[in-house]
């Protein structure tokens, strides 16, 4: 079992035999993973995430909460295969809201502080960051850099917004988890990976900071905060 376009990616191409669990991915028809999500075939399923349809979701609701938001920083990896994806969707939904966006690759922890003067030299006035492990991984300096930097930022998953980051929507990774041990479940007892249809994810959480909105002197429109799934104070 293991989470990740990457690391889903690296597993496929290790083994065509060896059950792989997916707990969480982002498209995986759009990555080539599999051809359908109802018939997988071959030796992977699991649970996607389908990420591509938030990342419009998340600007809109950076852009509620920022009226002001103009130019956007997003934070990638461009290592991740699917992030590429993710920018096309970016580029969209900027469009659509009136945003001008930026990318700046964030993969390397020690090249963070450089990477948050290049935004702030950009004139950047929120951020969005990409859904990825390896930024998951560095969530803790991401958010105190975005601190430092006195941005607003919006982030996939709710660890963030609990580590002091501004906002978070996503999925409920944890139960994502959970239900992808049925799957283990399931194999372990004779089933085969290719005839488990891949779960779509259908918690989505907001968790809106407003400890951090308070520092960054930002006023949360009521009508945000009431379809918060949960508020930090």
């Amino acid at each position: 079992m293991t989470a990740g376009s990457e690391a889903i990616l690296t597993l496929k191409r290790a083994t065509a035999v060896v059950p792989i669990i997916m707990a969480t991915v982002m498209d995986p028809v759009a990555l080539g993973i599999t051809s359908s999500l109802a018939k997988p075939g071959g030796n992977l399923t699991g649970l996607a995430i389908l990420s591509l349809e938030l990342t419009s979701k998340r600007l809109q609701l950076l852009k509620e909460a920022v009226p002001q938001l103009l130019r956007v920083a997003v934070l990638w990896n461009p290592d991740n295969p699917g992030n590429a994806l993710v920018l096309k969707e970016v580029e969209s939904a900027a469009r659509a809201l009136g945003l001008r966006w930026q990318g700046f690759a964030a993969q390397r922890p020690d090249k963070l502080v450089g990477v948050f003067d290049a935004v702030v030299g950009a004139q950047c006035n929120g951020i969005l960051a990409i859904e990825d492990s390896v930024l998951f991984s560095h969530l803790t300096r991401i958010v105190e850099s975005a601190a430092r930097s006195h941005l607003p930022a919006m982030y996939a998953f709710r660890q963030f917004a609990d580590a002091g980051g501004l906002m978070s929507y996503g999925p409920n990774t944890p139960d994502s988890f959970r239900r992808a041990a049925t799957y283990v479940d399931k194999i372990l007892k004779g089933a085969k990976p290719a005839d488990l249809p891949i779960e779509q994810s259908t918690k989505f959480e907001l968790v809106i900071n407003l400890k951090t909105a308070k520092a960054l002197g930002l006023m949360i429109p009521q009508t945000l905060l009431l379809r918060a799934d949960q508020v930090i104070e």
